[in-house]
């Protein structure tokens, strides 16, 4: 069991312990998530910092880039400590336009899974999320075939656990009834509540849910909201609304990502801020 003074504590995800403050290695890569990093040296040593925070859980895809991420965690932390745990996706690819075209077809399947055991210099990938929907958000449809692929590669020893992202409630059944997953990875924040059932549900199947873009999407009215209450408690609107994702549910395992030092030990202090009960009724009702 790992022993940590990070915000939320421990979540296991199959055999794996991580923290549930994680990093999020999306904006290493350059604008739009394309290319290199404006700084180099910026951005190992966000690496370095968050495993040196004590940080186990870092978010990726070879995608990110494409491959710039993951050569970057390798050229940062490897040989990887024992306690640290590389999640990545599989499921989409970049264009030259900076799209997301789904990539989901067994061949596609099973070279990015390849890939990122190449770049990330491992023979075996932790956790391997099987990204659905778009860039707009999940969208329904089946996923045995995708999934039965990412399965097969379980079987042959090149993947340990395997989860969800970008998923609907319907499509997590249909993959739960193939295989076990330990956890998703959805849209989720104080403004966007659609996955509060799906999340209490996962929570009882001792099932992860991961939020993406904690302060994506919010409206005007909503963010003024979210500042009132961080305004109140002489906080930043972010390190509320990471302390609220951790006190929604334990199963929530939080990544947010950041390119700086600073802000990576300011989302650590932040997400460890202490909400009352007043609090939390009054971010209750941000959504609405």
């Amino acid at each position: 069991m790992i022993s940590t003074s990070l915000p939320g504590g421990t979540w296991t995800l199959g055999d794996l312990t991580v923290t549930r403050f994680g990093y999020g290695a999306m904006q290493l890569a350059g604008p739009r998530v394309m290319g290199p990093p404006a700084d180099r040296d910026g951005a190992l040593a966000v690496l370095r910092e968050a495993v040196a925070l004590g940080i186990t859980h870092i978010d990726t895809s070879d995608a990110y880039g494409p491959h710039v991420t993951n050569r970057l965690i390798r050229q940062a932390l490897h040989p990887y400590p024992d306690s640290l745990h590389i999640v990545t996706k599989v499921g989409a690819n970049r264009d030259r336009q900076g799209g997301w075209p789904p990539a989901r077809d067994p061949q596609s399947l099973r070279r990015s899974v390849h890939e990122n055991l190449d770049n990330l210099g491992l023979d075996v990938l932790d956790l391997v999320n099987l990204r659905l929907g778009d860039a707009a958000g999940p969208r329904p449809g089946p996923v045995a075939e995708a999934f039965e692929t990412l399965v097969a590669l379980q079987q042959q020893g090149l993947i340990r656990h395997l989860g969800l992202s970008n998923a609907t409630p319907e499509q997590v059944a249909e993959a739960r009834a193939i295989a076990p997953i330990v956890c998703v990875q959805n849209m989720y924040n104080l403004a966007h509540r659609q996955d509060d059932a799906l999340v209490d549900a996962l929570a009882g199947q001792g099932v992860a849910y991961v939020p993406f873009f904690p302060l994506g999407g919010f409206t005007r009215l909503q963010s003024a909201a979210l500042a009132a209450v961080a305004t109140r408690l002489g906080a930043a609107p972010m390190s509320v609304a990471l302390a609220w994702l951790l006190r929604r549910s334990p199963n929530i395992l939080l990544i947010p990502g950041t390119s700086s030092v600073a802000h990576l030990r300011e989302n650590v202090a932040g997400a460890g801020l202490a909400l009352s009960a007043d609090d939390l009724a009054d971010l209750d009702e941000v959504a609405g």
